[in-house]
């Protein structure tokens, strides 16, 4: 899917999320500068299109977190006898450890092994859980719909046991007290023994970091638009029309992140009736929908050592673009 569709996207709610996000547009859109979390990104047109943007010659990430996958996917595997995976989409790149899991040296020592894909898309979860469960007859497949920010302890499986995914970069979206509430988050409900995988983008050329939130297909572009449709499904509003906007992607330097906008062409008015407040837009103002945090080096292990996990691994691709940590919760 490449391009803008040149559609108005002024409806009435029609989604039992309605809920949560007007709570999130209360917390951020009224804001200055007005934001949307990303999650709101991923209904199943926006998680098939983020599934397109992994493929995108621009979009290194992907490819680089499976080369180290790839590499490491016995020692990552190790022992677990359950895989919780957040954010797990399409589950496409974890298929390298499920087959370990499923057929490696120590599948006999995993006859009760467990693989539990966690997203908020509740389509793409459910298509890709009964995918996997024809792919891997061997495997109990327990897909769990959930905001990853918010999980409730016990996870499933064996406490001592688990291996829980935390791919693509995903840790970069969280800003810095929001990554300090997820990372306690999950300590409180993983158990000692648990072990974590993180996979964190790293810092390099902006013009290439650039590139790959702005690809020249317009793929990403679509995707960050699409947040415009779900809003406007979702929660009652009018004046909500994405040819109002446009997609910019920019490196902000002394935050060492890339952020998306969605920025006016023209002065906008967005009326909330349920919400009972309106926000208006001058050209050229925007609203932000992500932040992808780039990392240094050994910065990430040693935030995740102040929240108890202790570092087992630590792995970068080979053209020294993308990291993986492994830690265990002590």
């Amino acid at each position: 899917m490449t391009g803008r569709e040149e559609t108005a996207t002024t409806t009435g709610p029609a989604d039992p999320d309605t809920s949560a996000l007007e709570a999130d547009l209360r917390e951020g859109f009224f804001t200055d500068p007005p934001t949307v979390p990303p999650r709101w990104f991923y209904d199943e047109k926006g998680s098939l299109l983020f599934d397109d943007i992994t493929r995108l010659d621009e979009y290194y990430p992907t490819r680089r977190e499976a080369e180290i996958l790839r590499a490491r996917a016995e020692p990552i595997v190790g022992s677990s006898t359950t895989i919780v995976e957040l954010g797990a989409g399409t589950c496409t790149k974890t298929r390298v450890l499920l087959d370990v899991m499923a057929g490696g040296a120590d599948a006999d020592s995993r006859s009760e092994a467990r693989y539990v894909p966690v997203d908020i898309s509740v389509e793409v979860l459910l298509d890709a859980a009964r995918s996997l469960g024809e792919e891997y007859p061997g495997l109990e497949i327990e897909p769990v719909i959930a905001d990853l920010t918010a999980l409730d302890p016990p996870l499933p499986g064996e406490p001592g046991q688990r291996l829980v995914l935390f791919l693509g970069g995903t840790v970069g979206n969280f800003g810095e007290a929001q990554r300090t509430g997820f990372l306690r988050m999950m300590r409180e409900v993983m158990a000692p023994g648990d072990r974590l995988v993180v996979g964190f983008d790293l810092v390099k050329d902006p013009a290439r970091l650039v590139s790959a939130y702005d690809d020249a297909a317009g793929v990403t572009a679509e995707f960050n638009l699409n947040m415009l449709d779900v809003i406007a499904r979702t929660v009652e509003c009018t004046g909500l029309d994405r040819r109002d906007f446009r997609h910019e992607a920019v490196w902000n330097a002394g935050e060492s992140r890339i952020e998306m906008w969605l920025r006016a062409v023209r002065d906008v008015r967005i009326d909330f009736p349920t919400l009972g407040r309106t926000r208006t837009l001058a050209a050229g103002e925007g609203i932000r929908t992500e932040i992808a945090r780039k990392f240094h080096g050994d910065a990430l292990i040693d935030e995740l050592a102040g929240h108890g996990f202790s570092r087992e691994a630590l792995w970068a691709d080979e053209g020294g673009d993308f990291g993986l940590a492994l830690v265990v919760v002590d």
